[in-house]
């Protein structure tokens, strides 16, 4: 069934936003990817063929469809496509090694499983081992074994599926770093993408009011909440959205003058990238009205460079996966080139977002006093994809426990602290010790092994790892690194190994990581960034 009420606000789920926006502005366009113009119209068909192909195929509702593949139009038409029959879609990080990538197409269950010809090699590699798979179609083509995605969907019919889908079911299924050594599938509800984004949020981000002249430029990864976020807040926005395969900071600043970009989202070490380009200086920005950021807050300094090259405001958004990308804003007027102490602060919380801080109990702490952080709103996702005990243990009573220690100040403002939990942060990207760690364990040289984040002036933290090796043991860190990239994504790499005689520990036993980490947060105002 079809929801009838033919308004924006009265969306519910991801399809029907792009039937809504269909009949609204039909001969609008949607998305520019490359040379392709795509509108509103176009999206809303291709995704009914896109859907009823699903169903031919014989999925069901509840089913998982899995895409490796950089940002393209396609990822739209496939996502649309999904919400239309009850499908749940899963990017896949394409920056993962083969085995990561095969744990996540197993665990998600996976039916079918779309890829771009860059990474066709690599599925090759684990197609054996893809346990529920029962189709691979190519995004390109060029691959002589695998249907073209162009075929496979142009043989669906273009009549709106109506299949009945509702604002609790799983929309998109997002896959994060493992705090034990392996990924775990966030799921995202339909709601996760609408409910906090009705006509009220705008009285208070009025930076963020719906206007269909803007250009949005979407260069962030499809995998990853930020990215797939922003490319469906244009949509629901009803702008044109510009897609870049992935960020390059050439082609984002041809783009944002080319297009006269109004909005876009990055992570401040992109914006540092942007900066120190050589178009930098001969770009036109004039277009812009506001950058949006996360992943860490921004420096005084890149702020006062980045405010007197590209003239606009900046708006920092911190929140995880687990609560769809959404938590707590610091708005433009926050930014201050000359520095502030909010500018210290992740902001105040979005409309419709509640937030607390709580003692090792559970209980609420008053302002100032530095706790675990706790973020309850629409947003947040339906629970952990078949692991109970960890989502009961990180959503409790509507609140997701995000692991970050901070304090609220008198006025609402959070400040980040420390993390309970061991994730790094770098260049926006989440790496958990642990997923290290076990990669590197494997080796028969090493007797044990302790990895941490330590301050990085490029990416906000990089990877560390201190290492024990047998008695006997003599290996270099090159070797380590070319052993550990067969099991891991680049990202996850250490940056820097340490060989140590032994690691410290507690009398149990418990690696003392706060000891390796004092050496290099030192002197710094927080143990993160």
């Amino acid at each position: 069934m079809v929801n009838t009420d033919p308004s924006l606000e009265g969306s519910r789920t991801l399809g029907d936003l792009i039937r809504f926006q269909a009949q609204d502005k039909p001969n609008k366009s949607a998305l520019l990817f490359e040379q392709k113009s795509v509108s509103y119209q176009e999206l809303d068909l291709l995704s009914n063929q896109v859907g009823n192909a699903l169903l031919d195929a014989g999925l069901a509702a509840g089913s998982r469809v899995a895409v490796l593949d950089k940002n393209s139009d396609f990822i739209y038409q496939l996502l649309f496509g999904c919400a239309k029959t009850g499908v749940a879609f899963v990017g896949v990080n394409w920056r993962l090694s083969a085995p990561e990538i095969a744990y996540i197409l197993n665990d998600c269950e996976a039916k079918l499983v779309f890829v771009g010809s860059e990474f066709h090699s690599l599925i090759e590699q684990i197609e054996e081992e893809l346990a529920t798979v029962k189709g691979i179609v190519s995004l390109t083509n060029d691959s002589f074994r695998w249907q073209s995605f162009d075929t496979w969907r142009d043989a669906g019919r273009p009549e709106d599926p109506a299949f009945e889908v509702g604002p609790d079911d799983v929309a998109v299924q997002m896959y994060t770093s493992g705090t034990t050594g392996h990924p775990k599938g966030v799921q995202l509800m339909h709601r996760s993408f609408f409910d906090i984004w009705r006509n009220e949020a705008y009285q208070d981000m009025a930076f963020e009011a719906p206007d269909e002249t803007t250009v949005n430029l979407v260069a962030l990864p499809n995998f990853h909440v930020s990215g797939l976020n922003w490319g469906l807040r244009g949509l629901r926005e009803g702008a044109t959205s510009v897609i870049l395969r992935e960020f390059d900071a050439g082609q984002t600043l041809d783009a944002i003058q080319k297009h006269r970009i109004r909005k876009l989202v990055l992570v401040p070490a992109t914006i540092r990238l942007l900066l120190q380009h050589p178009k930098a200086d001969e770009t036109d920005f004039s277009s812009l009205a506001f950058i949006r950021y996360g992943g860490s807050p921004i420096t005084v300094q890149l702020l006062r460079d980045a405010v007197a090259k590209f003239g606009c405001g900046f708006v920092q958004i911190y929140g995880m996966t687990e609560t769809g990308g959404t938590g707590t804003y610091l708005p433009p007027e926050d930014h201050d080139a000359n520095g502030n102490e909010r500018m210290r602060s992740a902001g105040k919380a979005q409309p419709g977002v509640r937030l607390k801080v709580v003692d090792e109990r559970g209980q609420s702490l008053p302002p100032g006093q530095v706790g675990e952080v706790c973020i309850a709103s629409p947003a947040n996702m339906k629970g952990y994809w078949r692991l109970p005990e960890a989502t009961e243990t990180t959503l409790m009573n509507g609140f997701v426990h995000t692991g970050d220690a901070g304090y609220l100040d008198s006025d609402g403002y959070l400040y980040i602290q420390d993390r309970l939990k061991d994730m790094i942060v770098s260049g926006g990207e989440n790496v958990y010790p642990a997923e290290v760690e076990n990669a590197l364990s494997g080796h028969p040289e090493i007797e044990d092994v302790a990895v941490i984040g330590v301050p990085d002036p490029r990416w906000g933290e990089a990877v560390k790892a201190f290492v024990v090796l047998r008695s006997a043991a003599s290996i270099s860190a090159e070797e380590l690194l070319t052993y550990a990239r067969e099991r891991l994504a680049s990202y996850k790499l250490p940056k820097s190994v340490d060989f140590v005689d032994e690691l410290p520990r507690n009398p149990s036993g418990k690696v003392l990581k706060r000891e390796l980490r004092k050496p290099y947060w030192s002197g710094t105002e927080r143990g993160v960034n």
